[in-house]
């Protein structure tokens, strides 16, 4: 739960006085989760609280403790419902988004968007998707969703405020990605929340890309945010954790959900989690320079068709994104001019500082084939060039450009 200066030591939520590095540093750290009641100090760390039974002084403890309306979001009731491990972290997630309510933990980025859509929709709802989704959350919308009668209609990732063209009368939420995670469309955020609060649409966006450090979702209008924290709050590649912040509107019925649902992340994640939130900053920093270096690099390329990055002005959605973010993260997408599929195999092949495998947000440098022509039903990708997405690590950006050099070298010996 979000907290207010109350004079005891605990940090407040005034983002006149602190800017977003301090409260990364400063976030989820009350005394009663880092120090003994009664004892002078503490330690720097919230320990790892692991626990399933919760132990009462008597029963009238435990009548109160289970009262309909008694706090349980950071309250001891059963191991379930949390500890101040996890209640650490969600509150560090909370304060990083300026407006939140709450933040409730998951044990994966999927499992956290598949809860906030069924908190906010029921049968004979429609919800509106934008077409370069995370292709897991198209399977759930026509999976789950749509055999439970709730409708999903695909939009253009930039179609901005003409959405309203899409918006009927059962029209009860608005899902953006921004950027999309293969293609890096960036939405026109602000106009299509704008068009939502009008007419009463719940919006929730996946905002793994950015994090609330570039991209305040909440101060855009957006009622529901969404992190895979498995990408870069944990940014070690170890530990899998979705996280959902809400406004107070929506706040109660996202706990609700997930509580319904068994929903919850171990005390050892959490953990984790929160250790790797802590260089949240400094790490995007690092991915943000290392990925622009490179990238601007691949667009001098004779054998680059185009580059899909945010912060480049070529790139779908560039001036939403100059307007509307603090920065940019580590990964963005490329095509290999007339290549290839068996061409842009050998091409990842050949790399030697670039992992091959799914996810990104992690210290490692990573390169995937993907094919957003296959997952797009509102819009096409029409580009014949096959696509290459890396995520830029935390390795030194010459000696991944190197890398990528060589990669060329074998590409047009190959070509």
């Amino acid at each position: 739960m979000t907290q207010d200066n109350r004079g005891d030591g605990r940090p407040g939520r005034d983002e006149a006085q602190t800017r977003p590095d301090t409260r990364l540093t400063q976030a989820g750290r009350r005394p009663e989760w880092t120090g003994i009641a009664g004892q002078p100090g503490g330690v720097v760390n919230p320990a790892v609280w692991r626990a399933s039974t919760v132990l009462y002084d008597n029963v009238a403890h435990l009548y109160a403790a289970r009262a309909p309306d008694a706090d349980q979001s950071q309250h001891w009731f059963y191991g379930r419902k949390g500890t101040p491990t996890g209640w650490a972290l969600a509150d560090a997630l909370t304060e990083m988004e300026p407006g939140a309510a709450g933040t409730m933990l998951y044990p994966s980025g999927v499992a956290a968007i598949s809860c906030a859509l069924l908190a906010v929709l029921k049968p004979g709802d429609q919800l509106l998707m934008v077409d370069s989704v995370y292709d897991p959350t198209r399977a759930f919308c026509e999976k789950m969703l749509r055999p439970m009668g709730i409708d999903t209609v695909y939009y253009d990732p930039l179609i901005g405020a003409d959405i309203a063209g899409l918006i009927t009368a059962s029209t009860r939420a608005i899902f953006l990605e921004s950027p999309g995670s293969l293609t890096m469309e960036v939405q026109d955020v602000p106009a299509i929340t704008a068009l939502a609060r009008e007419r009463g649409i719940t919006t929730l966006i996946d905002n793994t890309w950015a994090t609330p450090y570039f991209f305040r979702a909440l101060s855009h209008g957006v009622d529901i945010a969404i992190l895979a924290c498995t990408k870069y709050i944990v940014g070690h590649s170890d530990v899998m954790m979705g996280s959902v912040t809400a406004n107070a509107a929506h706040w109660s019925k996202i706990q609700s959900t997930a509580w319904l649902f068994g929903q919850m992340s171990s005390p050892d994640d959490c953990w984790l989690a929160l250790r790797g939130l802590r260089t949240l900053g400094t790490r995007l920093h690092q991915h943000q320079h290392s990925a622009l270096k490179i990238a601007h690099w691949l667009n001098e390329r004779p054998e680059v068709g185009k580059v899909l990055h945010p912060a480049l002005p070529n790139s779908p959605g560039h001036e939403a994104w100059k307007r509307d973010f603090g920065g940019s993260s580590g990964l963005f997408s490329f095509t290999l001019r007339d290549g290839d599929e068996a061409m842009r195999s050998r091409f990842i092949d050949s790399l030697r500082h670039f992992g091959i495998g799914y996810s990104w947000g992690g210290f490692e440098s990573l390169a995937l084939p993907v094919d957003p022509k296959m997952i797009r039903t509102a819009t096409s990708w029409s580009t014949p060039d096959p696509l290459i997405r890396l995520h830029i690590g935390l390795e030194d950006s010459d000696d991944l450009i190197s890398d990528l050099d060589s990669a060329f070298l074998s590409y047009r010996k190959n070509s």
